[in-house]
């Protein structure tokens, strides 16, 4: 099979949309295809002045801006590895990753900036400002003299102005080349650096084509959510995005529920990719209070006229979202059954995807008019799913795939590499799952996260957290294993108890009221022996999944 070159795909698109929107930040200013180009160019031309070699690493750490998606376009097209971390990261994590990678530069944002010590990271030749591309530390006299003289050097190179014909970007060399270097959130502590090859990248984004083409044209609106610097956001809510010619909006602050709201109302996306948290939140605080009272309740429950009110309800749910998407792709973690099952009943347009870093990082999908409820899709193009067990229909084994997604392996972990990636090609999850007889995949849990009972039953957390997580004032929990007892830790919907005005002792009856309803619907080996509340929110990962290994 012949994979083009993904940096062609990249020159192709911006001469293409030279004219049209490519990246606004929200409430701020507007990149056209051309600007994005000039800015590449410009970019470039310090890259080269500076010394910066072809397979060098340059590391990108700040929230998701257009100058950052530019900065990391600019990156791969002149044939540097991208190292894109999360700005969510601590100061510490930030200097093991750039001192890991063997990062030559260090693009950063604002909070970023304030973190950071450039002491701690002693091989970096200099950190560039992300807003601007200015040098707030240069360790090499050519990076210094470059940016000082940046604009001449641009201006002698293009005397007339920059045109479409001076589009051209370094080609990789075949599609194994290493295009970043992508390090996990590590729900267990220390990341490993994801070698991701441009095959990989490719390959994301002919999925996407396959699959989104239709509702989502040139110049259709998307917002991007996630952070661009987790492969879900980069493959989904950017590269496929800018490669198409549409207009991508950042919201640049930590967007809260209403920032998220106020922004699909004035944008109107063509397809919204989310985590869970995100949906659940606006669902929950925006949707739920209006038809969970019991004048609607009585309405549902009339045959006659309860699909008429589903019918509305919908609306408003797409009106919640802009009203103008295709589809909303679910993944990272799993949905709440709750959420799950309204919105399955008023046939909201939903479906749930699977991936993981490692494959940059589509494994599983479904398009929301075939999608199986509960699973979370099947393998898709250029992918292949299996489950390591006996009966992969009924008895849950470790989830393998197979593929052009599949990365090369950790970078500087050989151990890490071989205990993941086996001899015939096949990434090892880590997860658990079933498949049924049409290669639907069922996600049971995370292998590591499963717990032994009393006399050896798979216990899965996750399992019982989804139904505790429905109850009554839960905000969210982890359910933890303390000898052969099962403890569930609850952060309590404070805002429901503030309006309700619970006291601490209703607080635990009600938790009490909770495990004992839960208890009732579990096996024996399952059943919950206590309840405690957590007054702070657990502790998150980027991906917003709960990191388990601080609660015990």
């Amino acid at each position: 099979m012949e994979i083009p070159s993904f940096n062609s795909l990249i020159e192709k698109s911006i001469i293409k949309n030279w004219q049209d929107d490519a990246l606004t930040d929200f409430k701020g200013a507007t990149l056209q295809y051309h600007d994005v180009a000039r800015k590449i160019e410009k970019l470039h031309i310090l890259f080269e002045n500076s010394g910066l070699q072809k397979g060098d690493k340059v590391a990108l750490c700040g929230r998701n801006s257009a100058s950052w998606a530019v900065a990391f376009l600019a990156t791969l097209t002149y044939g540097a590895v991208a190292v894109p971390i999360l700005h969510e990261f601590t100061a510490d994590q930030i200097h093991n990753i750039v001192n890991h990678s063997e990062a030559k530069l260090l693009f950063v944002g604002d909070y970023v900036a304030t973190i950071i010590d450039a002491t701690k990271m002693p091989d970096l030749e200099g950190i560039i400002y992300i807003p601007d591309y200015s040098l707030l530390i240069s360790r090499t006299d050519s990076l210094t003299y470059a940016r000082e003289h940046l604009n001449e050097m641009f201006g002698k190179k293009y005397p007339k102005y920059f045109r479409k014909e001076h589009v051209q970007y370094y080609k990789e060399q075949n599609p194994d080349e290493l295009a970043l270097i992508n390090y996990t959130s590590g729900t267990t502590g220390f990341s490993k650096g994801v070698m991701i090859p441009y095959r990989a990248l490719w390959s994301n984004y002919d999925f996407a084509k396959h699959v989104m083409s239709d509702a989502v044209k040139p110049q259709s609106n998307i917002i991007s959510i996630l952070p661009m610097a987790h492969m879900y956001g980069m493959s989904f809510e950017f590269l496929f995005e800018f490669l198409h010619g549409c207009h991508v909006f950042y919201l640049t602050r930590v967007p809260s529920p209403a920032i998220i709201a106020k922004a699909f109302a004035e944008v109107k996306p063509a397809i919204i990719i989310a985590v869970p948290l995100v949906i659940e939140k606006i669902i929950r605080k925006r949707v739920f209070p209006k038809i969970q009272n019991n004048k609607m309740r009585l309405l549902l429950n009339m045959p006659l006229v309860s699909k008429k009110v589903n019918q509305k309800i919908r609306e408003q749910v797409e009106n919640a979202f802009g009203g103008n998407f295709y589809e909303i792709i679910i993944g990272g973690a799993a949905f709440n059954q709750e959420v799950e099952s309204f919105l399955k009943r008023i046939d909201f347009p939903y479906t749930v995807g699977y991936g993981a870093t490692e494959c940059a990082p589509i494994i599983c999908y479904a398009d929301h008019n075939d999608f199986m409820p509960g699973s979370c899709g099947r393998a898709v193009i250029h992918m292949e799913v299996k489950i390591d067990s006996k009966d992969p229909e009924n008895v849950p084994g470790e989830i393998l795939a197979r593929g052009l997604n599949v990365m090369l392996g950790y970078y500087k972990n050989e151990e890490a590499t071989s205990q993941t990636l086996d001899k015939d090609g096949w990434y090892h999850t880590g997860d658990l799952g079933t498949m049924d007889s049409n290669g639907n995949v069922f996600i049971k849990g995370r292998s590591k996260n499963m717990l032994l009972g009393a006399n050896g039953q798979n216990i899965y957390p996750e399992e019982i957290e989804d139904k505790l997580n429905s109850m009554a004032v839960v905000n969210e929990c982890v359910v933890v294993q303390r000898g052969e007892k099962l403890v569930g830790i609850v952060h309590p919907d404070y805002d429901e108890v503030e309006a309700m005005r619970f006291s601490e002792e209703d607080l635990n009856n009600i938790m009490e009221q909770n495990r004992q309803a839960l208890n009732a619907e579990m096996p024996v080996y399952c059943k919950l022996s206590a309840i405690e509340i957590q007054k702070e929110e657990f502790e998150k990962t980027p991906k917003k999944s709960i990191k388990r290994y601080l609660y015990k």
